[in-house]
């Protein structure tokens, strides 16, 4: 459960929860984390390796000069997958409280809204939602939603290979547009069946409620994400659109979307460690 705020509000808000720093047998140390980056440095090293994801929004500074051409906009491209990560991957705007280095896995990690909730948006939703291998869902949570486009046009289906023509003769572009979602306990919130709405427009897919009163996207050139690249870089080119301010979403309808979606989602994905090394990071 979220911590109570200390102050004369207390009885009102609370902060999302956050992990503590206390070690456990299946939490991973700081030195831990410092190994994964340093194996990742070295592969990398000499290499052509282009710039890599996620990364602190609020830092600009990057070497990594290993340009592509930026996709196009969004709604000129085609939606091919959406899923989403518990907490968020990236670190910036309303979402840099750090949630702990987790199992160094994916799980735990990330980063957590830094505002207040009220002490109703957090109260128990009464169900499990979204269990699986990163770990299961609650009013409080962070999440953070990557709506994936891309130059080749395929149905809407599940996993990145919907992206991506098989063989891959011609690299298409790739666009992952993000909005960091906090879930509630409140129906009055957004509703998560219809953030993900998809209709055909103009001939391609498009989610067609992508949240646009959260702040001027903060674009650059990066990866694709995920604690499977802790270790290793990933190898596909993105473009990608973060948005700075959090959307408040109703706990419920992510739970209704996790049960009937055409991505075959039913439990958030792990979060990548921050890139930090500016070899590997581009400048914004």
């Amino acid at each position: 459960m979220p911590s109570l705020k200390q102050s004369s509000l207390a009885a009102i808000f609370v902060l999302p929860g956050v992990t503590t720093s206390a070690h456990s047998a299946d939490m991973a140390m700081d030195e831990d984390i410092a190994m994964q980056r340093d194996a990742l440095a070295e592969v990398t090293m000499g290499t052509d390796f282009g710039p890599q994801s996620p990364r602190d929004l609020d830092t600009p500074e990057g070497n990594n000069f290993g340009m592509f051409d930026t996709a196009p906009a969004y709604t000129e491209m085609n939606l091919c997958d959406i899923h989403f990560h518990e907490s968020a991957e990236h670190k910036g705007g309303e979402f840099t409280t750090f949630a702990g280095n987790g199992d160094g896995k994916g799980k735990g990690t990330g980063f957590v809204y830094d505002g207040e909730l009220t002490k109703a948006e957090v109260a128990p939703y009464g169900k499990i939602v979204g269990e699986g291998k990163y770990g299961s869902l609650e009013p409080g949570d962070t999440i953070e939603l990557h709506y994936v486009h891309s130059t080749f046009v395929s149905e809407p289906a599940p996993g990145l290979g919907s992206c991506l023509p098989a063989p891959v003769d011609v690299m298409p572009q790739l666009r992952v547009e993000t909005q960091v979602y906090v879930l509630v306990n409140d129906k009055s919130a957004l509703d998560f069946m219809e953030l993900t709405r998809i209709e055909h427009v103009d001939g391609r897919h498009q989610a067609v409620n992508i949240p646009s009163n959260t702040g001027n996207p903060i674009q650059y050139a990066g990866s694709t994400t995920g604690p499977g690249f802790n270790r290793k870089a990933s190898p596909l080119n993105v473009s990608w659109s973060v948005r700075p301010m959090i959307a408040k979403v109703h706990i419920g309808s992510v739970d209704i979307w996790l049960q009937h979606n055409p991505f075959n989602e039913n439990a958030a994905h792990g979060v990548r460690n921050l890139v930090i090394n500016p070899d590997l990071l581009s400048p914004i």
